[in-house]
């Protein structure tokens, strides 16, 4: 049997089971309710619908049997077969606040007993969902941009390995340069007759913030893009937290990729 659900983690799943953007539509949830043999409350916004409908069957069950059913129906992977990122977001999500009553929906969207999280931080941690972990860190968007297929499908080694290549892959754009590695980063950050800046390079203390912007540059592609490259997967191991401190690194460039100035007067620029 499943205990009740307390009302805030109740209002928290109908919250993400209805949500405008990402949740079920309205027919969708009339569906499910009849499916499963949960009265329909009628006419009210998708989460309040839900909450309203789980909250009287929990009354009248005494448990939350029932609100479990309808997750499993919801959850079940063959409502997903031509969009998987949309369930694996959605399960992650729900994991979340599920872990709160010590439950998690399993990749075969079953519910499963695991251990109880009592903090917002153990139930963040909860998830195994890493594009979730990243979105919650405010992950730069050009990140997801690059590698989502890979954050997906969990594949640290080259989720981190395509963001990589997406930051030269800006740079391209930004420039209008085709060529990679080290020699597009001086190329386009030459102090002597840059491309583009980080500053207005007018001081000593800024030109040294933009050699060193051009240095990390080149720090990451040695040591991160270089590597993944060159070597099999197997002999380059990446756990979650290597891959999400490497993630925040390349999250930062871009956020200063996004104020970087294109110089006009650059004699080979024609931007």
């Amino acid at each position: 049997m499943i205990p009740s659900f307390s009302p805030e983690i109740l209002e928290a799943v109908c919250k993400i089971l209805g949500d405008t953007g990402g949740g079920f539509t309205g027919g969708e949830i009339g569906r499910l309710l009849a499916q499963c043999q949960i009265a329909d409350p009628g006419p009210l916004t998708k989460w309040r619908r839900l909450f309203q409908a789980f909250s009287d069957q929990q009354v009248a069950d005494k448990c939350g049997n029932k609100i479990g059913v309808f997750l499993e129906n919801a959850m079940s992977p063959a409502r997903y077969l031509q969009e998987m990122e949309l369930f694996e977001n959605r399960k992650a999500q729900l994991n979340q606040i599920l872990s709160l009553s010590g439950l998690s929906l399993n990749g075969e969207g079953k519910l499963t007993a695991v251990s109880q999280t009592k903090t917002v931080q153990e139930a963040l941690q909860k998830s195994s969902n890493l594009k979730l972990k990243l979105q919650n860190r405010g992950t730069h968007s050009e990140v997801f941009k690059y590698c989502l297929p890979e954050l997906v499908a969990e594949n640290y080694f080259h989720a981190v390995f395509e963001a990589t290549k997406g930051v030269l892959g800006r740079l391209r754009e930004k420039t209008g340069l085709t060529d990679d590695g080290v020699k597009i980063i001086d190329q386009a950050f030459a102090i002597d007759n840059p491309m583009v800046a980080i500053n207005t390079l007018r001081t000593k203390s800024e030109q040294a913030e933009h050699k060193g912007f051009a240095n990390l540059l080149k720090g990451v592609y040695g040591f991160i893009r270089n590597p993944l490259a060159h070597e099999a997967k197997l002999n380059w191991q990446m756990d979650e937290q290597d891959a999400l401190d490497s993630f925040a690194l390349i999250s930062l460039i871009h956020r200063r990729l996004d104020k970087l100035v294109v110089i006009p007067q650059y004699k080979g620029n024609t931007r």
